[in-house]
């Protein structure tokens, strides 16, 4: 008689994270304000976030549809925040489950974001830390030249 085995997939964890010349309340308004996560919050330029939604507090939504220009394909982000300290750090749990930190830390030159999220099972792990820091990229450039 074969015994059954439980098998515990555990997904990797993918860290991102850049510096941006800014002050603080600049870029804690361009991360969280609906406004501005519209002009960033894509991976390359034939994509866009045409609508986003965010009620930043503990148990509140943030949602940004992401789309191609051409229509061809989309996707709602959505999650739900589990622990806010304001211009410090923000931690979500996406749609999936899988859970997300954002670090908010003062350097010399202005602040270091750095995204800590578990990978997802479906696209190699390249595949989300390059998506992830080339929108992460995108708000660096948006923070530095708005």
């Amino acid at each position: 008689m074969l015994k059954s085995a439980t098998i515990h997939i555990m997904n990797e964890i993918i860290t991102v994270e850049t510096n941006i010349n800014a002050p603080i309340d600049k870029i804690w308004q361009y991360w969280n304000e609906p406004e501005h996560i519209t002009k960033w919050c894509f991976a390359s330029d034939d994509w866009h976030a045409p609508s986003a939604t965010n009620d930043l507090t503990v148990g509140g939504k943030l949602n940004t549809r992401m789309e191609s220009k051409d229509g061809a394909h989309g996707f709602d982000f959505e999650a739900t925040y589990t622990e806010i300290i304001p211009f410090e750090k923000i931690q979500y749990e996406m749609s999936d489950g899988r859970k997300v930190e954002v670090v908010f830390k003062k350097e010399d030159m202005g602040y270091r974001i750095i995204e800590t999220f578990d990978a997802e099972n479906e696209n190699p792990i390249e595949v989300q830390r390059d998506g992830w820091q080339a929108i992460l990229n995108n708000f660096k450039r948006y923070v530095e030249t708005n």
